[in-house]
C-alpha cells in the first residue's frame, strides 16, 4: 500500500472491472507510488523534480494511464488522471456512450455486466462472455451464459433518432435496470 503520502486516489470502471488508482507523492523526498487495486505498478524513490507525469497501464486491456503532478502555489500540488488520452470525466462520458453496465444478483453474488456496444463484446466480473448473436424482427439479441443463467442482451430501435439504439439485459427472461452513468 502506498502509505502515508497518499494524496489522490481514483476508481476507473473498464469493461473487465473497476479499478482502484492510489498515488503516494513525497513531496519532500520526491518519492511516487502508484497502486492499482493495490498492487504497486509504479515507484520512484528520490526524484528531484518534485511535478511532472507518471504513466502506466490499467486491466486486461493494458489502458494507457497518466497522472499529472502540477504546482499549485508554495507547496501545493494538484493530481489529476488522464485515461485512455483523455482527462479522467471525458473518458467516463465516452464510456457511458460506448458501453451499458449492469449489476445484478447471481446466486447471491454481485455481478458487473458490461456490453461494449461498438464490439457487441460482453463482460461479466471481468471475464469476456463467449456469446450467440442473432437478429431477431426488432434488433438484435446477445445470448450468454452467467453460471446456470441464461442472459440475453437485446438491441432495439428507440423510436426517435437522437433516442439511437436501447440496450437491456434478461436474465432468465426477466429484465435488469442498467446502471446510470
Amino acid at each position: 500500500m502506498p502509505g502515508g503520502d497518499l494524496v489522490a486516489v481514483w476508481e476507473v470502471a473498464l469493461s473487465d472491472g473497476v479499478y482502484r488508482i492510489e498515488f503516494s507523492h513525497g513531496t519532500t523526498t520526491g518519492k511516487r507510488v502508484v497502486c492499482v487495486n493495490g498492487r504497486e505498478v509504479v515507484r520512484k524513490d528520490w526524484m528531484f523534480k518534485l511535478v511532472g507525469k507518471e504513466t502506466f497501464t490499467v486491466g486486461s486491456a493494458n489502458t494507457r494511464a497518466t497522472i499529472n503532478i502540477e504546482a499549485l502555489s508554495g507547496f501545493a500540488y494538484e493530481y489529476t488522471l488522464d485515461v485512455g488520452g483523455r482527462s479522467l470525466q471525458k473518458f467516463i462520458d465516452n464510456k457511458a456512450h460506448t458501453t451499458t453496465t449492469w449489476l445484478l444478483k447471481v446466486d447471491g453474488e454481485d455481478c458487473r455486466v458490461v456490453l461494449e456496444k461498438d464490439t457487441m463484446d460482453v463482460w461479466c466480473n471481468g471475464q469476456k462472455m463467449e456469446t450467440m448473436g442473432e437478429f431477431v424482427d426488432d434488433g438484435t439479441e446477445t445470448h450468454f451464459m452467467v453460471r446456470e443463467h441464461e442472459c440475453c442482451i437485446k438491441a432495439t430501435s428507440g423510436g426517435k433518432k437522437k433516442n439511437g439504439i436501447v440496450h437491456w439485459l434478461l436474465m432468465d427472461g426477466e429484465k435488469v435496470a442498467a446502471l446510470t452513468q
